[in-house]
């Protein structure tokens, strides 16, 4: 039976041999083994040991994607399979309507779009593009992103694309650091739906919102094509690749990082703060009085 001591011992393993930030791996290493030493994690059950290390490994490097992670549904133990996994993804956006919840059109002409998962750009454009076609001609947009839990960059990319014109905008990055190569992100040239370019778009966020909803509403904001209402977001902006451990527990590595063409940086550790603050539950309330009041983004 493995032991803590030997799990640990994996998960750091797995965390200097691929977490972006070179650097604060060793950080992290040091700072858990010598915990480890002094008997933190002694005793520990499997999802009390995940909540402990993944505590402290925040402590030291405050990444969100940085975790030990138990799941109650046994894992295989072979080596990640990317194809499996975006294979499992790639279902879930099917079962989730590409990640759409809902689309409505309001009373003062205001355009509601309600998003959970940030799809793919292949799979989901046809649904995307519906939505859009849905409130292409209303006078402003709300897109709810209060419950979005993340999902693709390129996703983020083709929802960002609405809402800029036909000449391409540079959005973001990702610089990957097992293949050392930086990816760029663009606003695409040709759309299934009329972009939205000419009326305010409003924002709202919660922190509930996670990685690609915060793509989305980081990337907006940088560029000042919307008005954010809400809540500071949960703070993840690193892809990340899950290795498992044991059957029951994966550590959860982020080896890439986003950087915005506008600020250089991205919303790691920090969220995404919105331009008006107030409770998630009072956002949509806040965004349509802006809205019906004649609000912009200027």
């Amino acid at each position: 039976m493995i032991t803590n001591e030997q799990i640990i011992a994996q998960g750091l393993d797995r965390i200097r041999a691929g977490y972006v930030f070179p650097e604060k791996a060793v950080d992290v290493d040091a700072e858990i083994r010598r915990r480890l030493d002094l008997g933190a994690y002694a005793g520990l059950d499997g999802p009390g040991l995940c909540e402990a290390v993944t505590a402290h490994l925040q402590e030291v490097c405050p990444d969100k994607h940085l975790r030990l992670l138990w799941t109650d549904e046994p894992q295989s133990l072979e080596p990640a399979d990317q194809d499996e996994g975006r294979a499992a993804f790639l279902d879930l956006l099917r079962r989730e309507n590409q990640g759409v919840r809902r689309v409505e059109r309001l009373d003062g002409n205001i355009g509601l779009i309600d998003v959970r998962w940030i799809a793919t750009a292949d799979g989901g454009a046809a649904v995307i593009g519906a939505a859009m076609h849905l409130v292409a001609s209303s006078s402003a947009l709300v897109l709810d992103l209060r419950s979005c839990r993340g999902g693709a960059p390129e996703g983020a990319a083709m929802w960002c694309s609405y809402f800029f014109g036909d000449d391409q905008v540079h959005l973001n990055d990702i610089y990957d650091r097992t293949s050392g190569e930086t990816r760029q992100f663009w606003t695409l040239p040709h759309l299934p739906a009329p972009r939205y370019t000419d009326r305010p778009v409003y924002v709202l966020t919660s922190a509930t919102t996670f990685s690609g909803g915060e793509d989305v509403a980081y990337t907006l904001q940088a560029h000042g094509r919307a008005v954010l209402v809400g809540e500071t977001t949960r703070g993840g902006a690193h892809p990340t690749v899950r290795h498992p451990v044991t059957e029951h527990i994966l550590v959860t590595v982020p080896t890439a990082r986003s950087i915005n063409a506008v600020t250089g940086t991205n919303w790691e550790g920090v969220g995404v703060v919105p331009d008006i603050p107030v409770p998630a539950d009072e956002a949509l309330d806040r965004a349509l009085e802006a809205a019906r009041g004649g609000g912009n983004i200027d």
